[in-house]
Parts: C-alpha cells; sequence; structure tokens
C-alpha cells in the first residue's frame, strides 16, 4: 500500500497571489461583484491554455487580468488567503511561501504599501487559523520598466523579517532579460531576502544561467529549460540553487507537450534541488499534491525520492530552523511507516 502523500510534510515555494484562488470562489465573487467572465474560466475551465507564442501568453494574462478583478474588498483577500492556508495543510503542505505583485491592486487598495501591509496582514491570519507557516515573496513585473522593479524592492526592503522573505520577477521572460533587473535584486539582497526570479519556462538554459549570474538567484521560478544543459544542471546542482518545478503549469502552458516530456527525473538525478511548486492553480486546474502524484506515478519516484523532493522544498524554503528541524523529523516518520 503506497504511503499517502498528503501525510508527506512539505513547503510550497511556488504559489502566485491570484493563481491560488479557488474556482469555486472566483465565481461566488464574481457573481457578487457583477463581473462577467468568459467561457474559459467559468463552465469551460480550466481553460485550454498554449502560451509559447505571443497570442497565447496575451491569452493567458488577460484570463488573469480578469480573475483579479474579483478581489474587490479587503475582505475578498482575507478570504483568498485563507482558503488558499486550509487547502494547503489538506495536501500536508506545512509551510508556504506566496508570491505577490502589489502593483496589480495598489490602485484598489490605497497604494503599494497599504496593499503589501493587507496582504501581509491576511497572510498572518490565514496561517494561524490553518495551522502552518505563511510567508510573502514581493513580485516585480518583467513586462514593466525595470525603475518599477526598484520600487518594490525597496517596498520589500522595508518588510524584511515582518513576513516578505523574497523578492522575485514573473511574466512572460520574452519580453524582459533578467539582467536588466539586477539593480533591483541588489536591493533585495541587502536587506537579506531571497532572490527568486522566473526563468528557463518559455526560453532556455541562458534565461536560467542569466538569472543566477547577474541576479544572484537563491531559487529560480520554473528552471525546467536547464535539463538542456548538463553544464549548467552541474551548476546548479554545485551551488544548490533551487529549482521550482511545476509540472502541471509547464504542460497547462505548452512548455511540455505531456507530463512526461517534464525533465524532473533529469534534473533530481542531476542533483539539483528541486521544490514541487502549483504555480496557479486557479488557471491550470491542480494544487500542490498532484505534482507529487505525478513524481510517483510518471516519473517514478520510489517513496525514498519522493521524501527527498520534499526535505529539498524545506530546505529550499526560509522557514524557521526549528521548524525546519521538526518537519524532517516527520518526514523520516512518514518514511519509516509501513
Amino acid at each position: 500500500m503506497p504511503r499517502p502523500l498528503d501525510m508527506l510534510p512539505k513547503a510550497h515555494l511556488h504559489l502566485h497571489f491570484t493563481g491560488s484562488m479557488r474556482h469555486s470562489t472566483l465565481i461566488e465573487l464574481a457573481r457578487e461583484h457583477g463581473v462577467h467572465l468568459p467561457d474559459a474560466l467559468e463552465q469551460d475551465w480550466p481553460p485550454r491554455l498554449r502560451a509559447t507564442d505571443e497570442r497565447g501568453w496575451f491569452r493567458f494574462q488577460r484570463l488573469y487580468d480578469i480573475a483579479r478583478s474579483v478581489l474587490k474588498r479587503p475582505e475578498d483577500v482575507y478570504r483568498l488567503l485563507r482558503e488558499a492556508a486550509e487547502d494547503e495543510a489538506a495536501e500536508g503542505s506545512r509551510w508556504l511561501e506566496i508570491q505577490v505583485d502589489p502593483s496589480g491592486y495598489a490602485q484598489r487598495f490605497g497604494g503599494l504599501t497599504a496593499t503589501l501591509e493587507l496582504v501581509l496582514d491576511a497572510a498572518e491570519a490565514a496561517a494561524s487559523s490553518a495551522g502552518i507557516g505563511m510567508a510573502v515573496i514581493v513580485a516585480a513585473n518583467r513586462t514593466r520598466h525595470p525603475l518599477d522593479a526598484r520600487t518594490l524592492a525597496r517596498l520589500a526592503s522595508q518588510y524584511a523579517g515582518r513576513g516578505v522573505v523574497g523578492f522575485g520577477l514573473s511574466n512572460d521572460e520574452r519580453r524582459g532579460r533578467a539582467r536588466d533587473f539586477d539593480a533591483a535584486f541588489r536591493i533585495a539582497k541587502r536587506a537579506g531576502l531571497l532572490a527568486v526570479p522566473h526563468g528557463g519556462e518559455l526560453m532556455g538554459p541562458a534565461s536560467v544561467a542569466e538569472c543566477v549570474d547577474d541576479l544572484g538567484a537563491d531559487r529560480v521560478g520554473h528552471g525546467v529549460r536547464a535539463a538542456e544543459s548538463p553544464r549548467l544542471m552541474e551548476r546548479l546542482a554545485d551551488r544548490q540553487v533551487t529549482c521550482e518545478v511545476c509540472p502541471l503549469s509547464n504542460v497547462g502552458l505548452g512548455v511540455a507537450g505531456s507530463p512526461e516530456d517534464v525533465p524532473l527525473r533529469r534534473l533530481f538525478d542531476a542533483g539539483v534541488p528541486i521544490a514541487l511548486g502549483a504555480d496557479d492553480p486557479l488557471l491550470f486546474g491542480a494544487r500542490l499534491l498532484p505534482q507529487y502524484q505525478l513524481a510517483r506515478d510518471v516519473y517514478g519516484f520510489s517513496d525514498a525520492e519522493t521524501a527527498e523532493l520534499a526535505r529539498q522544498s524545506i530546505r529550499s524554503s526560509t522557514a524557521p530552523d526549528p521548524m525546519k528541524k521538526e518537519l524532517m523529523t516527520e518526514i523520516d516518520a512518514w518514511l519509516a511507516t509501513e
């Protein structure tokens, strides 16, 4: 009898704020606020996506923006994060780092600072209610000017140690090179924040290398294209730079044709640390647990290897050291059960 994956303690390090929303909550809030949802977000959900071309990425972003528009009140933010924390706890995720770009909500909630403080307060309440740990990563948008990223990096730095643990860079890699944002990441690094830019999703190994070399990445969001370069995988393994691999997101966006095409096993066998993530369950239809199920069913991970995936997620997190130690002990106990 296989060990239950929902009982395996794990950390979730790649989850976007809007994308963490339950589909049922999206429907309910849209009706409450009079927001019209396209068929792709209602009866045809989850949407069929393919973002490997400009038109496909634009459609993905348009659906994301529509979903963002249903969060109109502070109580909607509190609800989203409370439900996200409950879903994490149900899947055995004991530590969550959720990524948000406050710019997307600043006009609605009184500016960048007020928006971030709202998210931090809601995250603290959600974590307490669900009995998990939670922290926030502030993410810049690489399709906007690098000066905007510096503003966000300074904001994130002000809340380092007060709920913000990292600084990220998201959106279409083809629209902004990592090195253009090096000044923002230097600001974040000086404040002690982790550097967690996206890379190696829509573009190849060079995108991952730029994140590491120019931004000092501690973790890389996705990073799966690193598997195309044995030398780069060796560097990631040597430096212990974690790749936040989100298999069903890769398939949903057309980065991989099928789950079998996601190079999770290749990265793992090369010694690259991995933290499985769900990315945007609202648009891809799957949360964290199905990613672990894929590791077992599709990539042939034994329970010992799956336990190591969970350990790597915890090691790569910013969870407090006593919590990390406790979770590692619980993983050993999970593996010891027959």
